[in-house]
């Protein structure tokens, strides 16, 4: 391999006289010698690219990629459409920059603004933006527009149900901020309602719920059947609003956020034809009603017309973000997962609104068989009876770490030990089934051989 500093020794020499140093060493003259490593350091010598390559081959073999994995609890295996990684593959799209310059990007625009048109119709919400980093980033971005809009609120709560690192990146969020978290307490679940209308009140700016929750039940939204309000009502009721993080794949089959009275929709786009590529990257999306449209984080793409009257598409409403406005912007979000989005995006073009109803029916129907079939097996029991969507949870009549571990061992990544995510889970596991990508002989197996690791 080779060097990769450029300069010559002209260029050192300038630079050096430039710095008013003679030499290299006399640029770290004010750093005591003792501080100064004095010994070369222990690296090999350089190898060919050959051998390299042979040696990052052998590393790479080391990687298990045999066993089945049942993993979720925030990324999914789904199967994923050729086409997917034919588009995200074209060096027009991964080699992209930001698109400021509308003329020389109208494929790249375009992509963002099909992407944000397939959020808003897929969460009943008018506006989107042009995706962020992730689901737990686009949660903080949720709140902090609520501060933006709801006058004189300096509270944000939060569910107890809610990820538990979604929980711990709007914690580090908000740290040194002038802005109050509250956590609303779970029963049997889900978001304890009572508990919920107790912290609401002035200056909240947000209630933030997830659902499917952590523990993959849906929230009970609805209103009661004695007159209770629902969720969103009880919300607005203080001025705050309402936000719920939701898997988008769950929408092919349940109700949007729109419909259950949310402000504010957010989530993470892997489900839709992104790998889990060990935890990353993803991207994150936002929708809101319109009459937050001036406040949403990040970038929008809007549709104009140019001057011969054709179709074209540019970045609008940029005025908010840091690198206009500084310490005034609404949002330090200035970048946007373009290929990420893209993915999703081309996924869904590919599936159609026909195909992702079938896959998250799907996911529906093979979860409920996995559970049921689990079920049957001595000491396993639902850790609630609650209606969920693609997973859920198990309390096991062994040690769910042990379980997971000799599950691996026989070739299943069997699920995920809540109790390692969140100490207040301990002794449950998230026994999980995700995609049309498990069959049903894969189903049959996890079971058999989890009923050989209890016994």
């Amino acid at each position: 391999m080779f060097p990769s500093l450029p300069h010559t020794d002209d260029d050192l020499r300038e630079m050096l006289q430039t710095a008013g140093a003679a030499t290299l060493d006399d640029l770290f003259r004010d750093i005591p010698a003792k501080l100064l490593l004095q010994d070369e350091l222990a690296l090999e010598s350089g190898q060919s690219e050959f051998e390299v390559l042979r040696r990052m081959q052998e590393l790479a073999a080391r990687n298990r990629v045999d066993r089945v994995s049942f993993l979720g609890c925030g990324s999914y295996e789904h199967l994923i459409p050729a086409v997917v990684g034919h588009l995200i593959g074209r060096s027009e799209f991964y080699t992209a920059y930001t698109p400021y310059q509308a003329e020389m990007s109208q494929g790249i625009l375009q992509a963002i603004f099909e992407f944000q048109t397939l959020m808003c119709e897929l969460t009943g919400l008018e506006v989107s933006n042009a995706s962020l980093y992730d689901g737990h980033t686009a949660a903080c971005e949720a709140a902090s527009l609520a501060l933006n809009s709801v006058r004189r609120s300096h509270r944000v709560l939060y569910s107890q149900t809610l990820h538990p690192f979604t929980r711990q990146v709007l914690r580090t969020h908000f740290a040194h901020l002038e802005v109050e978290l509250q956590e609303v307490a779970a029963r049997e679940g889900v978001t304890d309602r009572e508990d919920l209308a107790s912290k609401l009140g002035e200056g909240v700016a947000a209630v933030i719920l997830q659902s499917p929750n952590v523990l993959g039940y849906l929230e009970d939204l609805e209103a009661g059947a004695d007159g209770e309000p629902g969720v969103a009502d009880l919300v607005h009721a203080y001025g705050g609003l309402l936000v719920i993080s939701a898997n988008p794949m769950s929408l092919g089959v349940l109700r949007p956020p729109g419909e259950w009275g949310a402000d504010v929709a957010v989530g993470d786009v892997q489900p839709f034809g992104i790998p889990t590529y060990f935890g990353g990257p993803s991207a994150g999306y936002i929708t809101a009603r319109e009459a937050l449209l001036r406040k949403m984080p990040g970038r929008i793409v809007g549709q104009s017309l140019d001057r011969q009257g054709r179709r074209a598409y540019l970045l609008t409403l940029q005025a908010r973000e840091q690198h206009i406005k500084r310490e005034r912007a609404t949002s330090n979000i200035c970048s946007n997962q373009a290929l990420a989005s893209l993915a999703a995006t081309t996924y869904l073009a590919t599936v159609g609104r026909r195909g992702l109803r079938r896959v998250a029916e799907l996911c529906l129907q093979k979860a409920h068989y996995l559970h049921g079939r689990l079920l049957e097996l001595p000491g396993v029991r639902s850790l609630h009876e609650r209606p969920f969507f693609n997973e859920f949870s198990l309390l096991l009549p062994k040690d769910p770490p042990e379980v997971l571990a000799d599950m691996e061992a026989e070739g299943f990544y069997a699920g995920v030990d809540l109790g390692r995510l969140d100490p207040q889970n301990g002794g449950t596991a998230g026994g999980r089934v995700l995609t049309v990508a498990r069959t049903r002989e894969e189903l049959d197996s996890y079971v058999e051989t989890l009923g050989r690791v209890l016994s």
